[in-house]
């Protein structure tokens, strides 16, 4: 068994204001994908340059938060905003989801590119590799929050959540394999893999694909929603809902960007 760290969600107070870790967490992850952002777009044919960097960065944030929060609505409280629509702007009352907030980016995206005149599929093979180390301190966050906790287990590695209380039982911490597999090795692959020049598209389909699979695979271990549990089977669960159509989308494209990639080889 490992022992919870003795985390407090409150980093530090300033008078009345608490900083929470999970904010903190949120600026880690615009930071990272900034200095990322900066480093890619000195490279030979960047679909971005230096100085665009702080609206992309503006778009992507906007995507985030207003695509996260509808998707939460939509995809796990719509009950609640048909009783009460307003709770959707009470974003102060909790509730983010990740494939809103992945829809939110794409539209967001194509905002942009249309502003600045860059084609959609190059831009989103540019933000790629900035969005993984995000998603990992976003886990992080989320398991010093001792939120999003994981199914019980009697492996050497289960964990008791505290704020489960007296009869807490041994836990995957989930929140973790996700920071690892989506986040970090993620990253690292998109890293590598965008580091040469690819097909168009390609970087993109494959970081939608692998986000896609390991999500469905992390879900496994993670307890589901108390309020949702399982949708179909007894074991299939909303995430792994909406990442199928992940794994189905990135791998289209992966295919398609190579086909059309090496057409257009033999063709010129």
């Amino acid at each position: 068994m490992l022992t919870f760290p003795d985390f407090d969600p409150v980093a530090f107070s300033l008078g009345p204001l608490k900083v929470h870790w999970y904010g903190i967490m949120y600026l880690f992850a615009f930071a990272a994908a900034w200095l990322i952002a900066v480093y890619r777009s000195k490279k030979k044919n960047s679909a971005i340059k230096t100085e665009q960097i702080e609206d992309l960065i503006l778009f992507g944030a906007l995507g985030v938060v207003v695509g996260g929060r509808i998707g939460y609505v939509f995809f796990y409280q719509f009950e609640t905003f048909l009783n009460d629509p307003l709770w959707l702007f009470r974003v102060w009352e909790g509730g983010m989801s990740f494939h809103g907030g992945f829809v939110g980016v794409v539209f967001a995206m194509w905002f942009y590119a249309r502003k600045i005149q860059v084609p959609f599929l190059s831009l989103l093979d540019f933000v790629a590799p900035l969005v993984p180390l995000g998603l990992g301190f976003g886990r992080v966050g989320n398991f010093i929050g001792q939120e999003l906790w994981g199914r019980a287990t009697s492996l050497p590695w289960g964990m008791k959540f505290p704020r489960e209380g007296v009869e807490a039982m041994l836990r995957h911490p989930s929140q973790l394999y996700e920071a690892a597999l989506e986040g970090f090795l993620l990253f690292v692959i998109l890293f590598w893999f965008s580091s040469r020049t690819r097909p168009r598209g390609s970087v993109c389909g494959l970081g939608i694909f692998l986000y896609g699979c390991f999500r469905i695979l992390v879900e496994f271990t993670r307890e589901p929603d108390v309020h949702i549990q399982f949708d179909f089977f007894g074991w299939v669960t909303r995430g792994q809902i909406l990442s199928l159509p992940m794994v189905i989308v990135g791998f289209v494209l992966v295919v398609w960007a190579y086909n059309k990639s090496r057409s257009e080889f033999i063709r010129y």
